[in-house]
């Protein structure tokens, strides 16, 4: 959404990010040194000159935090609310927005291994009907290449006045869209391509798994992921909400101008229900360390599951942002300038910008959140990706 929920955001945006904004930033002591951390997490140094080099790009304010068998380190800067200049603290909660795609992709997964469904099976199986028109076909789509992005089904982002522009935020920011509704914009279009025949990102594939979790369960994509991950996993601070448009409790806030002329504006409120599976959801960067531990460290899924969503394709929309990057099932690969790779999956929403790395045993975490549009070039993402880079080749 440009967003990074949007396809065309992803190959571009998630390389350039918005347009950037001239920001006077607080003193020194609002970069985290001065906040309590959480238990078990220690300031780091390191960390803090990458979360810096972030802040020097435009952002608005930055928490970041990577963990290793030694323990957790965090690093912040900026603010996390511009009218109060409160400076932001390593557990602010913030929209994660496409990061939530992993959590979507292994509640499908799950269901893999329980016998519910196959990553064979076709969209028309489970959701007849749902996808058809303008060429579209669900029974030539299988839940696999949703996951993949290589259905071809048009992003529905790419036309959605919400996430593209100040007038089209403020006039439907609060508006409840149901998933039906989604797709529809989407069926509008042809696909980009036959089932297979291609990569591209496409939120639109996983409203539709969204879909296929409720077909397939009797709940709610959102309940599913609450049941299976959020409670298990003890995330208290992570939430998957239907319609709510506030974040509750301390958070940090957004700020984008939409590549439009103007100052910025503060576009935290947002009625989830336009990104739905697709990037729904709120989270924090240690709720977010331990959910991926536990995904790459084998512990919510089995191996053969496990196996399938880190088994990649080329994706070259978003070779831009990130060279060398394949897509698996809600995954990211990407190289390590050390050698090796890490696992991924980015997350854009105007005004909140997500990203992360992941050791292949989950060992290692890095995850980082940053908000406002960054700069108008690719450095905000060149930053982002040195800070990760850095943490996990140390």
């Amino acid at each position: 959404m440009n967003t990074e929920l949007t396809s065309r955001v992803v190959a571009v945006t998630l390389a350039t990010v918005l347009a950037g904004v001239g920001l006077t930033l607080p003193a020194a002591g609002a970069t985290g040194a001065t906040v309590t951390p959480a238990h078990g997490t220690s300031h780091s140094k390191a960390l803090q000159a990458g979360v810096d080099a972030i802040m020097e790009t435009g952002t608005v304010g930055v928490v970041a935090r990577s963990t290793d068998p030694r323990g957790a380190r965090y690093a912040t800067g900026g603010v996390a609310d511009q009218a109060t200049q409160a400076a932001v603290r390593p557990g602010d909660k913030f929209r994660i927005a496409s990061a939530g795609k992993t959590f979507v992709a292994t509640v499908i997964l799950q269901l893999v291994g329980e016998g519910r469904l196959s990553l064979d099976d076709t969209v028309e199986h489970w959701l007849p009907g749902a996808v058809s028109g303008h060429g579209n076909d669900g029974g030539a789509i299988t839940v696999r290449q949703l996951l993949q992005h290589t259905s071809g089904l048009f992003d529905y982002t790419a036309d959605f006045p919400e996430f593209a522009s100040k007038a089209g935020y403020q006039a439907d920011r609060y508006r409840t869209w149901t998933p039906e509704q989604l797709v529809a914009v989407a069926m509008r279009y042809a696909p980009e391509f036959a089932p297979g025949e291609g990569w591209s990102y496409s939120n639109t594939n996983y409203i539709v798994a969204g879909m296929i979790i409720q077909k397939v369960t009797g709940h709610t994509w959102n309940e599913e992921v609450t049941r299976r991950l959020i409670r298990p996993l003890g995330l208290r601070d992570t939430l998957a909400p239907t319609t709510d448009s506030r974040i509750p409790g301390r958070h940090l806030r957004g700020y984008s101008s939409f590549e439009e002329a103007g100052p910025a504006i503060d576009i935290t409120e947002l009625n989830v229900s336009a990104g739905g599976a697709a990037g729904a959801m709120i989270s924090t960067t240690a709720d977010l360390s331990r959910f991926y531990q536990a995904l790459l460290g084998g512990r919510l899924l089995r191996p053969a599951e496990l196996t399938a969503m880190k088994t990649t394709v080329p994706a070259p929309e978003l070779e831009p942002g990130w060279p060398g990057v394949r897509y698996g099932l809600g995954l990211m690969k990407v190289p390590l300038s050390c050698g090796g790779a890490y696992y991924s999956h980015g997350g854009n929403l105007p005004g909140y910008t997500t990203r992360n790395g992941i050791s292949g045993d989950g060992r290692r975490t890095v995850v980082l959140n940053s908000t406002g549009d960054g700069s108008s070039d690719s450095s905000t993402q060149r930053a982002q990706n040195a800070l990760i880079d850095d943490e996990l080749c140390a």
